[in-house]
């Protein structure tokens, strides 16, 4: 398979991974970055489950379709603008995934509970804008509130990750979701006490982020979320 294939079906894999894992349904969209260029592969218009490595988009970062059939996700500047913002990204993963919404929408910021979220050590940040991002100038302001991290939170909306490859986007955007799931459940069996949470210290974050997280740890991560979303029915 070229390098060109595999980087067509792990975009729809990617896509299909977060609709079977349930970060999104109809909603939701993830690409990847055509190497050494200002271009990205994205998805059609449709839910994320039925991604088709064979009909993606070429979008580049100013927002231009070049090539492919068919009506882009309106919210491709999302990628467009994290794309120009950051060349050394070349994955983003945005997804609609409960648990992170249902934090932002009482306040509380993600903080690391668990192993996996060790790669969020440095924080997620909020971006506080309602609605969907639909232009230039809000994807901007998505790409600024990312700054230099690896992943937003999007009150009441959702997520975006970004990384080196789409399969390590996609990895970290389930690892947020269970992420911020344990959180919740922290918070519920604490009476909504967030001091009784023992969250990691910023030394055991980066020892975590160092031995599962998903730049240094994606493949074995990928291999499991890829073949279930392969054989898993949708919406199963």
């Amino acid at each position: 398979m070229s390098d060109e294939n595999t980087l067509r079906r792990d975009v729809a894999l990617a896509n299909r991974i977060i609709e079977r894992f349930g970060l999104s349904n109809a909603f939701g969209h993830a690409s990847a970055r055509i190497p050494g260029t200002n271009t990205f592969y994205i998805s059609t218009r449709r839910s994320p489950g039925l991604a088709d490595e064979n009909k993606l988009l070429v979008i580049d970062t100013d927002g231009k379709i070049l090539s492919g059939e068919g009506t882009p996700n309106s919210e491709f500047w999302i990628h467009s603008r994290i794309y120009a913002a950051r060349p050394e990204v070349n994955g983003v993963v945005h997804a609609h995934p409960l648990a992170c919404i249902s934090l932002t929408q009482i306040g509380q910021p993600h903080r690391v509970v668990h192993n996996q979220g060790g790669v969020f050590l440095d924080g997620v940040p909020e971006y506080g804008g309602i609605g969907l991002i639909r232009s230039r100038e809000l994807g901007d302001g998505v790409a600024k509130s990312l700054g230099k991290g690896v992943a937003v939170m999007m009150r009441g909306h959702g997520i975006t990750t970004a990384f080196a490859d789409v399969r390590a986007a996609t990895v970290a955007a389930c690892f947020l979701e269970e992420s911020a799931g344990l959180q919740m459940r922290m918070l519920a069996a604490a009476g909504g006490d967030a001091r009784k949470i023992r969250a990691f210290t910023r030394e055991e974050a980066d020892l975590a982020n160092a031995q599962t997280g998903p730049g240094a740890r994606a493949d074995r991560a990928w291999e499991y979320y890829s073949t279930v979303a392969a054989q898993k029915p949708l919406g199963g």
